[in-house]
């Protein structure tokens, strides 16, 4: 007769439901949900780097099971964060913006050496120069890895910029060995950002590298762009009323002369161009006598403001518009902390 199988059923180990509800916490506590990948940096410097974070953000490292179980429990949709969850990896959460988190974890990345069967993330070099190393078969070591040295003044010398591994190869024991040697780190320790969940939107870490000076000045730009656009089609706004009010006075103010419009605005302007228009007449007639008696000698009258064309007051109008966008692209500079929250909110 034989056994009736066993149905066993899973259980759970109390730390892990711990875990994942801390996880859960985490996710629910932050706006903004970010995996990093934490692959080769030590035990040491991740805790200080922990440290670093206290205050802006909130990293925790976990097992990938447990971290992806707390992203699907989750009501956020964190699909693609699930399938960031691979290798060495941790949570990391924020109230700042992905454009500030991103911006802060690259700029805690410090240099480091580089350990033999690593990929090398970027061309590595041996740069020109004195190494400071007494002459001895280190010389040898560096032409082996591809360095053109060679001894000279009572040291190893470097003759030139030496590109010893390009980016992707994998780092040789004896080049750990040169580089260590020589103290170059050609690495960069850090948390490396794989994507963030904000605001039901997901970033990639190609969408959040960008240079927020250079965006800042595309802003400006297409701001003035958008207020001579404006005045040119003539749709008032309240950013550009005053300019397009002074362009149609300017305007008026030209047709009224152009059609000798008598006007009490302009009739100093009348007057000032008609004399104009006499003392030219007078003067291609060759005749002493055609200026008026009580007119010669006398300084043709000045208008109260000049007449402008057409165009001219266009122009105008948009100089006073680029005026003001530069005043209040100075105004911006000097309340980042206020007027420009904007930007300042956008990228941290």
């Amino acid at each position: 007769m034989s056994a009736e199988p066993k149905h066993q059923t899973d259980v759970i180990p109390e730390w892990k439901r711990e875990e994942v509800d801390a996880l859960a916490a985490l996710i629910e506590r932050y706006e903004s949900i970010g995996v990093v990948n934490i692959a080769g940096i030590p035990s040491k410097q991740l805790q200080q780097m922990r440290r670093d974070l206290h205050g802006s953000a909130e990293l925790r490292v976990s097992r990938n099971t447990l971290i992806s179980r707390a992203l699907d429990e989750s009501d956020g949709g964190f699909e693609e964060l699930t399938d960031l969850v691979s290798g060495q990896v941790g949570l990391i959460g924020t109230n700042d913006n992905p454009f500030g988190l991103y911006k802060e974890l690259e700029a805690s990345k410090t240099p480091a050496p580089i350990n033999p069967g690593e990929v090398a993330p970027n061309d590595i070099v041996i740069p020109e120069g004195d190494t400071g190393i007494d002459p001895g078969p280190f010389v040898g070591e560096l032409q082996q890895v591809g360095a053109n040295a060679r001894i000279d003044s009572g040291s190893i010398q470097v003759l030139e910029d030496s590109t010893v591994l390009d980016a992707g190869e994998e780092v040789s024991a004896q080049l750990a060995n040169v580089l260590n040697e020589l103290g170059i780190e050609p690495k960069e320790v850090g948390l490396d950002l794989q994507g963030v969940y904000s605001e039901g939107v997901f970033f990639e870490p190609e969408e959040l590298a960008i240079d927020v000076e250079e965006y800042r000045a595309d802003v400006q730009a297409a701001v003035a762009a958008g207020r001579n656009l404006s005045v040119n089609a003539v749709y008032p706004t309240a950013r550009t009323a005053d300019a397009l009010v002074s362009k149609a006075s300017n305007e008026a103010r030209s047709l009224g002369l152009f059609a000798a419009i008598e006007s009490p605005d302009i009739a100093d302007d009348l007057v000032s161009k008609a004399d104009a228009q006499m003392r030219a007449l007078a003067a291609a007639i060759d005749d002493e006598e055609a200026l008026p008696e009580e007119l010669r000698g006398v300084d043709a009258p000045t208008a109260t403001e000049p007449a402008e064309s057409d165009e001219e007051s266009q122009d105008e109008a948009e100089a006073e518009a680029e005026a003001e966008d530069e005043s209040d692209a100075d105004d911006t500079d000097d309340d980042d902390d206020g007027g420009a929250e904007g930007l300042g909110a956008m990228f941290g």
